[in-house]
Parts: structure tokens; sequence; C-alpha cells
């Protein structure tokens, strides 16, 4: 926050604080009967496989519950799983582009009506978060999950089988509101299941799935459009969605902090998977009856504790809007929503440009895209290390001692600080390389200029995107579904608007200016997150 922040800005912020400490303790016996838990300065030992030497110095071991029950290696799984769901949003818009073309000839309409299936797909792509991130962070993550995804798996099939353009335009919005709520989703989970300290690995893990879609998208459907035909795009889609869902369903468990605690509080049986059902019953037969009974007694005492939390109700996307016109929110939304809609108009003029200046097919254009995906990908690993180091560095600096086990009390910690920090070479260096990307299209280089500046790119402004994202989950613990939902929305929104006249940038400025143009007004907008 500014230092000159109003009194009203600093109780908002001690309100987010007392959030994630609510967050941490739902569970927590003490929390319950009135009484509070006292710090002990005991340290964990480096032998007994604790933390790593670095939080050692600073993690205080407290009393009660951790922030979460779940092992490291469940969390890695759980991470991967909804990394995957997170792939598949991106991936079905952009796989989409070599197909237009042929579909545009089978169905015997114009180029525009086909351009307008994008722009819708990115309108829903846009609103339907704000649904099922209300209803995640409300209802639970898994079976939001496996209800968008039967909607996308319909919507897909469908897709592979339609012969009208009516048919192509409906589905298409199906097909982006059953995969668009996964991106919103997966940052809830990853809040669910690690704290602050140790988030910013996870979110880079998450983030790469959300940044290769666009990357990878093109060079799968050039190859799948050039040698099996257009249907075979959807079909594809259908399969990786049928492959994540029916592992999901049998083996990722209920992680939403308002359904399961910590981890540690059994779901309904409904909202169980099958592992957890099997080992629930196996329990149940190794006691006696009167264990039996009081174990099932404080199971569901626990689970009625949980629901008085929690009110069900129909998802309302006006929270989103809520969070979204909030004056710091808006500031870190706003400058999101500005470098992915840059980014987005580079990766969507590759095609035209590409086919101008080298006179590529489209197979040749996607494999094009294979250099800004390794830097995504390459960026979202990285970064998240970056940032778990940074948040760490940022505590020794003010005495601050982090709690990895049971998660921070971010009232008094300046959570802004220690994520923005590291944006500013990011950005400063990636609009450089965006800069120049314009004028070696527009000297016609030889093709290793862009290539190489696309990875750069990539790296960047994919490592400037885990930093906001992260940001605002961090800002919002208890609604980060619905928080990353309005994330999507204003991204979304501000990105259709971009990526449907950057042609006609191109065109009327020139491809040198045009980029040029884009990278001065980023940077020139950056220093409202130096407010922030």
């Amino acid at each position: 926050m500014a230092q000159d922040a109003s009194l009203k800005d600093a109780e908002k912020a001690e309100e987010r604080g007392a959030s994630l400490q609510g967050a941490v303790v739902l569970e927590d016996p003490a929390e319950t009967s009135g009484t509070s838990h006292t710090p002990s300065p005991q340290a964990d030992n480096p032998e007994d496989g604790g933390p790593d030497p670095d939080l050692e110095q600073l993690a205080a071991v407290t009393t009660g519950p951790p922030y979460s029950s779940f092992s490291t290696w469940k969390k890695r799984y759980i991470v991967i799983m909804v990394t995957w769901a997170a792939f598949v949003s991106p991936t079905s818009a952009n796989i989409y582009f070599p197909a237009m073309n042929p579909l545009k000839e089978e169905l015997g309409v114009s180029t525009t009506l086909i351009n307008l299936t994008l722009t819708s797909y990115m309108i829903f792509q846009g609103l339907a978060p704000t649904i099922f991130g209300d209803l995640g962070d409300m209802a639970g993550r898994r079976p939001t999950y496996i209800l968008t995804f039967i909607i996308y798996l319909g919507a897909n099939i469908g897709l592979a089988l339609q012969n009208s353009y009516a048919a192509l335009f409906i589905l298409r919005c199906l097909q982006s509101t059953g995969s668009s709520g996964a991106i919103a989703l997966g940052y809830g989970v990853v809040a669910d299941i690690s704290s602050s300290a140790e988030r910013g690995k996870y979110m880079g893990i998450l983030g790469a799935g959300t940044m290769m879609g666009p990357a990878l998208g093109p060079v799968i459907g050039g190859i799948l459009t050039q040698f099996l035909g257009w249907r075979s795009v959807f079909w594809f889609l259908v399969i990786i969605a049928g492959c994540f869902l029916v592992p999901f369903a049998l083996t990722v468990p209920e992680t939403g902090r308002n359904v399961v605690g910590n981890g540690s509080v059994p779901p309904q049986g409904w909202n169980m998977t099958v592992l957890e059902w099997f080992r629930l019953r196996k329990e149940l037969k190794s006691v006696d009856g009167l264990s039996r009974s009081v174990t099932a007694e404080d199971r569901r005492s626990q689970q009625a504790e949980l629901a008085k939390r929690r009110k069900l109700r129909f998802p309302n996307p006006l929270k989103t809007v809520h969070i979204i016109m909030e004056k710091d929110m808006a500031v870190v939304l706003f400058y999101n929503a500005l470098i992915y809609t840059a980014f987005y108009d580079m990766i969507s003029s590759i095609p035209q440009l590409f086919q101008e200046i080298y006179g590529f097919n489209d197979l040749q254009i996607g494999l094009c895209y294979i250099p800004f995906g390794a830097g995504c990908a390459l960026a979202s690993f990285i970064n998240g290390r970056m940032l778990d180091r940074n948040y760490k560095r940022v505590a020794r600096q003010i005495g601050f001692t982090i709690d990895r086990k049971h998660g921070d009390d971010l009232r008094h910690f300046p959570i802004e600080r220690a994520r923005l920090e590291l944006i500013w070479p990011m950005l400063g260096f990636g609009f450089s390389c965006y800069l120049c990307y314009g004028w070696v299209l527009e000297k016609n280089a030889n093709l290793a200029a862009p290539l190489i500046l696309q990875f750069l790119i990539g790296f960047t402004i994919n490592g400037s995107f885990s930093i906001l994202s992260t940001l605002v989950v961090d800002l919002y613990p208890q609604s980060p579904s619905t928080a990353t939902a309005a994330n999507n929305l204003v991204r979304c929104l501000i990105g259709a608007g971009g990526t449907a006249i950057i042609n006609i940038m191109v065109d009327a400025m020139g491809r040198g200016w045009c980029f040029t143009f884009i990278a001065l007004v980023c940077i020139a907008a950056s220093p409202m997150l130096w407010v922030e």
C-alpha cells in the first residue's frame, strides 16, 4: 500500500490479513473455545526433514493445526492435476486457429463470422469464472471441477459432430464456459494447500500450464488440421479432457477450506474420492462399535461446524464485480490486463505477419510458437522459486517470523512489496524486447531474430503474470477462486478488444510503430504498481 494510504485502506488491509488468519485456524479447537495460540521459540530440526535452512532460521513452531494436512507429495500431485486442467482452457482457444480456414470453407461463411467465434469464446472465458469461481469457493473445488469438465466434454463432442455455423457458434460458447473455470479453480486450490511463504513455487507450476496453452495450442492444431482434418482438433480435446476427468474424480481430494478445513476434516460422502471412501471404510472396520460411533460423531460435528461457516446459495457473479471495484485491486487487475493484451496481441498477429514476411504455411507458423512456449514454461518454474526466495528476504529485513507450517499473519507483512519487487526488471527488459520485436519484423530480419525475442518476451511477460496472479490470491485468501475470476474477467474483456484491432493497427501504423506503441503504453502505465 502507499505510505499515505487512508485509514479506510489500512482497515481493508487489516481485514484481509485477518481473513487469512481465519482461514489458517478454521479447524482449531482452541479458536472455537475462545482461547488463542502463543508462538513458541522452538525451531525445526533440519535432521527431522523440516523446511530448508533459510526458513529454519525464521520458522516458528506454534500450537494448533498446520495450514495444510496434505503431505508434500500429495500437494505436488494435486497441483499437477489442476495444472493439467488449467492447460485446457487456453489450449482450447488457440488450437482452434489453424482450423478456422477449413471451417470457413466447409461451412461456407465469411472470415468475419468465423472471427466472431473467437470473440465470443473470449467473452465467455471472462464471464464464466465469475460463476464457477464463486461456486468453488462456496461449495468446494471437486464438484465444481467435475461439473465444468462434463460441460466441456459435451461441448467438444458436439463441435466434432456439428455441420452448421449456428451449432459451431453456440457450442464454442459452451466450450468456453466449461473450460474457463479451471484457471480460477486452480488458483483457489493452490491457496487452499499452500501458505503464502511457499505459494510462489506452486503458482509457478500452475502458471506454466496456463501460459503453455497459447504457445502449444497452435502447434498441435496445425498438425492435426493438416493431417487429420478440423474435426480431429475437437476429438483431441475430448481425449485430453477425459484423461483428466477420470483420474481427477477417482484420486484428487477436496481442498476447499470451508469444506475440509486444512484437509483433516473428511468431506461429505458424495464428495469423497474412491480412495478416501475405501480408506474410511477400512478405518471404521478396524475399530470396535463404541469407538466407531464416537469417530462418526466427531466427524459429523467437524462437518457441521464447517457447514455453519458457509452458506449454500446460487453463485453470485457480483462478488467478482465487487472485487474489481476495490481501489487497490483495480490497479493490479487493470495493469495485469494491459500486459495480457500485449501478450495476446503478439501471439494472435503471428499467423498473418509470418505468412506475409516468410511465406509460411499453417504448420510452419504453428512451429514458430515453440520458442515462445519454452520461454513461458521456463519463467513459470523459475519465477515461482524467486517469489518464495524474495518473500523470505523481505521477512528477514523487517524481522518477520515465517510460520510455514501454520501460515503467516499478513496484517503485519508487506505482501505487496514482497511480490512486486521482482516485477520491475522483468517489465523493463520484457517490453524492451517487445519494442525490438516490432522493428525486426518491420525490417524483415532473419527468422532467428523474432524467434529469440519471442523466447525472451515469453519469459519476462509470463513472469510478470505469475507475480500479479500470486498477489491477487494473497490479497483474497478466503475467496481465491473468486478473486482469480475477477482477474480473468478484466484481462479477457480488455484482451478481446486488443486482439480484435491488432491487425488493423499493424496495417495502419506499420509493424515497428505498432509494437512500439503497445510497449510504451505498458511502460507508461507501470508506475501505478508503485503506488500500489
